[in-house]
């Protein structure tokens, strides 16, 4: 196939060097892309899967208890792939204002994706557009504490960035000069909103994340930014009613491929191969998700039962254990807090969720103790290893 041009490099000037600036045409790609059987099949899985973790929504028992992990598993894995070392246990602890031994900077960076993620839903739920104003909110919400906070959170660059290196003259990649952000982030509002025509979502995903990653707008904070917008484009365009796709998951486990596909399309014009990765992503998450949830679900189900068989307490264990499934950690007194049980009563309650093996106390001191719901934290927290 003939090397397909996908932008224009310019010599600039930055930092004292003279470096070649990658500045991406419009979308959609010109000539149109290849979609050949194989890229066909592929779309058409991941289009069935994504329909399957989207009916989940429908026979889950309790979907804002999926919805409020799956979405904290996504900021841990996004913000993990750009070397921020924090769990998923970590966030859980350091939203509860439980800090020993974790790392707190790290931590709050994904908190913040949290918070975007929520705000950028509310906003499209609301009727605002995709839109160039949106993604700045956004960015001022991901950026908005710890580090990042000093890099102008939701402004556009007015200075040239670069990636990989230790300056613009041996950077990996140097995105547009700071003149040229307005016509790029114009061009990609108009193709995120179907103009001059329509682009199938899974399409429409796969080339705009690639290009916000190329145009790079912001001085901290793209990388994230670029993959939140994947899913709120596919809730926004009605392929998911919730965010319960992972899919940063995928391009962690496939970090190396996944920044070679991106520089293949700059370099190469090869977007045949970038999509075929990205719809692999989607398609393998999305079945992951749906999988999860099903262990999950079943996991729930069998404990409760064990739960239900604890005699006299079994009332009171109920109550404890369903906060478990939704906070799947907790002390004491915020399990006091939060069922409206006195501390007698609570503290007998865990002692007997402790000996049925359903939880687990996590500091082994004494004071201030934590437990978590151990089995149902290992299988969410899934690739989310450090």
């Amino acid at each position: 196939m003939k090397k397909r041009r996908t932008g224009e490099f310019l010599v600039v000037s930055s930092a004292g060097e003279v470096v070649r600036a990658f500045v991406p045409n419009r979308l959609p790609p010109v000539p149109p892309l290849v979609i050949s059987s194989a890229l066909r099949n592929l779309l058409d899985e991941a289009h069935l899967e994504l329909g399957r973790l989207d009916g989940m929504s429908a026979v889950l028992p309790d979907t804002s208890l999926f919805l409020y992990m799956y979405i904290r598993k996504e900021a841990v894995l996004s913000s993990q792939i750009e070397g921020t070392q924090s769990s998923l246990s970590d966030l859980l602890l350091f939203e509860m204002d439980l800090v020993p031994g974790i790392p707190v900077d790290d931590v709050r960076e994904v908190s913040c994706y949290v918070d975007a993620m929520e705000h950028g839903l509310k906003r499209l739920r609301s009727g605002f557009p995709l839109c160039h104003r949106l993604i700045c909110e956004i960015h001022e919400k991901l950026l908005a504490k710890g580090r990042g906070a000093d890099k102008k959170p939701g402004e556009i660059r007015t200075s040239q960035n670069w990636i990989g290196g230790t300056r613009p003259g041996n950077a990996r990649f140097v995105p547009p000069p700071p003149a040229r952000l307005g016509d790029c982030l114009s061009d990609l509002e108009k193709f995120l909103n179907d103009k001059p025509r329509r682009t199938p979502t899974l399409l429409k995903a796969a080339f705009s994340h690639c290009q916000f990653e190329s145009i790079h707008p912001f001085l901290d904070g793209n990388g994230r930014l670029g993959r939140l917008l994947i899913t709120l484009l596919l809730c926004h365009e009605k392929v998911l009613r919730e965010p319960l796709l992972y899919v940063s998951l995928y391009f962690k486990q496939h970090r190396q491929t996944y920044y070679e596909l991106l520089q293949r399309v700059r370099e190469e014009g090869d977007w045949e191969v970038w999509v075929e990765f990205f719809v692999t992503a989607i398609r393998d998450t999305a079945r992951q998700a749906v999988e999860t949830a099903r262990v999950l679900s079943e996991m729930i189900r069998t404990d409760g039962q064990v739960v239900q068989s604890l005699g006299r307490i079994s009332k009171s264990a109920g109550r404890v254990f369903d906060l478990f499934t939704k906070r799947p950690i907790l002390t004491l007194p915020a399990i006091g807090k939060h069922t409206g049980l006195v501390p007698n009563t609570v503290g007998s309650v865990v002692r007997a969720l402790e000996s049925a093996g359903l939880v687990r106390e996590i500091t082994g001191g004494k004071r201030n103790r934590i437990f978590c719901y151990d089995r149902y934290l290992r299988q969410l927290s899934e690739g989310t290893e450090l």
